[in-house]
C-alpha cells in the first residue's frame, strides 16, 4: 500500500510534488481529480491526488479537498501532505487556510507546518516573510498576479487571515540548530494553541531537517521543496526499501509529435517562449478572436504541415498590459476560462493528428488540457528543471508523455531543455 497521500490544489503543483518524490526514491502516481474507488495504487509508494482548488470557491474547494483524503485513507496512505504554490497563491478568504482547517479537523489532529520554501527555484522563507530570488514576494511580479494577487510578504499574516486557528513562526535561528531543535519548537506552538506554524527555510539542508521534524505529523502543509525529507523517513522506519531515482523515475517510451502549449502569463513563461526562437510558433490573439472554437481552429489551420519531431509552439502568454485589457473587456473569469478552453481545445486536436509528446505552461492550462485530453493518472519520470518532471499519461485515449510545467518554473531555455531530455532516453 502506498505511504504518502497528497492533495495538491492545482495540476502543475501536483506533478512539482510528484517529481520531488521520485527524486526521494519514491513510485509515486499523480491522479486526476479525486479517483473512483476502485482504482488501485497498490504499485506505488506515493499518490498525489491533484485538484483544481486553488481558486475555487471555498466550499468546493474544502469538499473536494476531503473527498480526496478520504480516498487516500482508504488506499492505505499513513501520512499526508496538503499541497500548494510556492508564491503561497491565496487570497484572504483562502483557499490555504480553509482547505488545511477542513484536513486537520477530519485527520483528528491539532497542528501542522506551513512551509512553501523551494531554494532550487528561488522560494526562501526567512523571519516569516516569503522571497522569490532577492525580492520579496509583494515586490516579485506576484502582486499583480490576475487571480491571486500576493501584496503582503508576511505568511504569518497571511494564513492568520485565512485560518480559524492561531499561526505562529519557526525562525531562522531555530531551523538553523537542526531536526530536533524544529521538533521542539513546533511542539512548543502547538501546547501554546497554535494551529500552524510557517517555518522558515532558505537553503535544502533546511527542508531536510524540517522534513525529519515532521516524521510524525499526520499532515504537513508547503511547497513541493518540504517533501525533500519525508522518503527518508520511511526508510528509517523501515517502511520504504532503497529504490535509486534512476528506477523510480522510468517511463515507458512513447513516439510522435511534439508540441508546446503556453497559456500562462507569468514573467518566467514569457521569458521561455521568447527564447524559443528556433521553434515554429503562434502567437494567439484573444482580443481580437475573443472566441475558443476559433481560436482553436486558426490555430489547427496554422499547425498545418508543420508537426513532427520538432515541436511547435502555441502561445496565449500575454504581458501584464494585454492581460488586464482582456479581462477587462470579458471580465477576470471569463477571460481565463477562454484561454483555458482554447488551448485544452488545441491539444486534443493535436493530439488527433498525432502529437504524443506535449509540455504544457501553466496551472489552469494544464488542468485544462488534462481534462479534455482524458487523462486520469500520470505516472512520474525525470525530472526537466526543478519541480518540472516528464510523465506518461494514461486514460480514456492514446498514451502520452506530457510535461505540465507551474507558470513561474523553468529556466528561459525550458523547452528546449525538455525535448533534449526525452532525446537522451
Amino acid at each position: 500500500m502506498p505511504l504518502l497521500g497528497a492533495i495538491a490544489d492545482d495540476f502543475t503543483g501536483a506533478t512539482d510534488l510528484a517529481g520531488m518524490l521520485v527524486k526521494g526514491g519514491m513510485r509515486t502516481v499523480q491522479m486526476i481529480d479525486v479517483p473512483a474507488p476502485e482504482e488501485s495504487v497498490a504499485d506505488y509508494d506515493a499518490v498525489v491526488v491533484s485538484l483544481k482548488s486553488r481558486t475555487a470557491p471555498v466550499a468546493w474547494a474544502c469538499a473536494q479537498s476531503l473527498a480526496a483524503l478520504a480516498w487516500l485513507r482508504a488506499a492505505g496512505c499513513r501520512q499526508f501532505f496538503f499541497k500548494y504554490c510556492s508564491t503561497f497563491d491565496s487570497t484572504d478568504q483562502g483557499n490555504i487556510g480553509p482547505v488545511a482547517d477542513a484536513l486537520l479537523e477530519a485527520l483528528g489532529a491539532r497542528f501542522a507546518l506551513a512551509c512553501p520554501a523551494f531554494p532550487a527555484n528561488a522560494r526562501s522563507v526567512y523571519q516569516g516573510h516569503l522571497f522569490v530570488g532577492t525580492a520579496l514576494l509583494s515586490e516579485s511580479g506576484m502582486e499583480n498576479h490576475p487571480l491571486t494577487p500576493m501584496r503582503d510578504p508576511n505568511l504569518v499574516r497571511v494564513l492568520a487571515r485565512q485560518t480559524r486557528g492561531g499561526v505562529g513562526l519557526v525562525p531562522y535561528a531555530t531551523v538553523a540548530k537542526g531536526a530536533a531543535s524544529i521538533a521542539a519548537a513546533m511542539e512548543a506552538l502547538e501546547a501554546a494553541g497554535q494551529r500552524y506554524a510557517i517555518v522558515d527555510a532558505v537553503s535544502e539542508q533546511h527542508l531536510l531537517a524540517i522534513g525529519k521534524a515532521a516524521a510524525d505529523h499526520k499532515l504537513i502543509t508547503g511547497g513541493s521543496g518540504i517533501a525533500m525529507g519525508l522518503p527518508e523517513n520511511f526508510r528509517r522506519a523501515g517502511l520504504l526499501p532503497a529504490v535509486a531515482e534512476a528506477e523510480a523515475a522510468q517511463l515507458p517510451a512513447v513516439t510522435g509529435h511534439a508540441a508546446i502549449l503556453a497559456g500562462s502569463c507569468s514573467p518566467a513563461t514569457l521569458g521561455q517562449i521568447a527564447e524559443a526562437t528556433e521553434l515554429p510558433r503562434l502567437q494567439l490573439d484573444p482580443l481580437v478572436t475573443p472566441d475558443a472554437e476559433r481560436l482553436a481552429e486558426e490555430a489547427l489551420a496554422w499547425a498545418e504541415g508543420k508537426l513532427g519531431a520538432v515541436p511547435i509552439l502555441i502561445a496565449a502568454s500575454a504581458p501584464p498590459g494585454q492581460v488586464a485589457a482582456l479581462q477587462a473587456q470579458l471580465g477576470r473569469e471569463r477571460a481565463g476560462a477562454l484561454i483555458e478552453a482554447t488551448l485544452a481545445m488545441i491539444a486534443e486536436k493535436l493530439v488527433a493528428r498525432g502529437a504524443r509528446r506535449l509540455v504544457v505552461a501553466g496551472g489552469e492550462t494544464s488542468g485544462a488540457v488534462v481534462a479534455r485530453l482524458g487523462v486520469r493518472r500520470l505516472t512520474i519520470g525525470d525530472e526537466i528543471a526543478p519541480g518540472v518532471p516528464w510523465t506518461f499519461a494514461e486514460g480514456s485515449g492514446p498514451k502520452l508523455l506530457l510535461a505540465l510545467k507551474s507558470g513561474n518554473f523553468g529556466a528561459r531555455t525550458f523547452f528546449r531543455d525538455a525535448f533534449a531530455r526525452l532525446a537522451k532516453g
